[in-house]
């Protein structure tokens, strides 16, 4: 089922150690975003984990949101991170252990989840989608697994959000587009209401959250990937590209930087 790995080469099944440091540096700079934090906890009402209950975390990374519906399940319930990723996955039992967190992992993979109908009372599943080329199926395993009553917390981000300022305008489309055209499923979060209604479920709520980059710091690593492959794509030449660079790092000196990217969440129910 290859297909529902991520595309992108920090969850490839020959990571290496250092990529796995980059993507864990990555996952844990997402986490302390602000907008990541507030859509979390929107999310975490949503599904309202509790005492008692199975709880999943599909493309659980490090482990950070299944370590939390631990808490919520505990003392008799469970959660269980799916990470198809072997070094991410050891982070995260490493990072549950050293918190004596009841949390485990589990290798598996989004289209088809290591558990039997109808076994799980709630799952999370935050940014796992827009890697997907066939999203519908996730959709429908998230179905299959749920128990009659149970949640699920859909979070995804849509790419064709992006915003970077300052820029010519023209410039700053080549590099969306060019990252609207690496990623198996950019529109990810538009979608994520649709695909799960049309697997059964009930929609109960949905949210949105602006991911907001500090405007005085360039995300270098993201900006320099977009742009050297905008020029190999010639989608911009290489002088386009330096004066984009030259008008970011100036606006960052000013405060006056904007990047973002919006990040959409739904809630929904397996009807009883």
């Amino acid at each position: 089922m290859r297909d529902s790995k991520p595309t992108s080469a920090f969850h490839s099944d020959n990571i290496t150690p250092s990529a796995t440091d980059t993507l864990v540096g990555v996952l844990d700079m997402q986490a302390a975003s602000a907008g990541v934090r507030r859509l979390r906890d929107w999310a975490q009402l949503g599904v309202a984990s509790g005492p008692g209950e199975r709880a999943v975390d599909i493309g659980s990374g490090t482990g950070a949101v299944t370590r939390v519906l631990a808490e919520a399940v505990a003392p008799d319930g469970e959660a269980i991170g799916v990470e198809p990723n072997p070094g991410l996955r050891s982070v995260a039992e490493q990072r549950a252990a050293d918190a004596g967190s009841p949390a485990r992992f589990v290798d598996g993979d989004a289209l088809a989840l290591p558990f039997v109908d109808s076994e799980v009372d709630v799952v999370w599943c935050e940014r796992v989608f827009q890697h997907l080329a066939e999203p519908e199926k996730a959709a429908a395993e998230i179905a299959r697994i749920l128990r009659p009553g149970g949640r699920v917390a859909l979070l995804d981000t849509d790419w064709a959000t992006t915003i970077m300022h300052p820029g010519d305008p023209e410039v700053v489309a080549a590099l969306a587009d060019g990252a609207i055209a690496a990623a198996a499923n950019p529109y990810a979060g538009r979608k994520l209401a649709g695909q799960l209604a049309a697997a059964g479920l009930e929609i109960e709520d949905l949210g949105s959250q602006a991911l907001i980059q500090d405007p005085r710091k360039v995300t270098w690593p993201l900006v320099k990937m977009l742009g050297e492959t905008a020029v190999r794509r010639e989608l911009i030449t290489k002088e386009q590209r330096d004066a984009l660079y030259a008008d970011l790092s100036a606006a960052a000196e000013q405060g006056a930087l904007h990047m973002s990217v919006t990040m959409f969440g739904v809630i929904a129910r397996r009807p009883v």
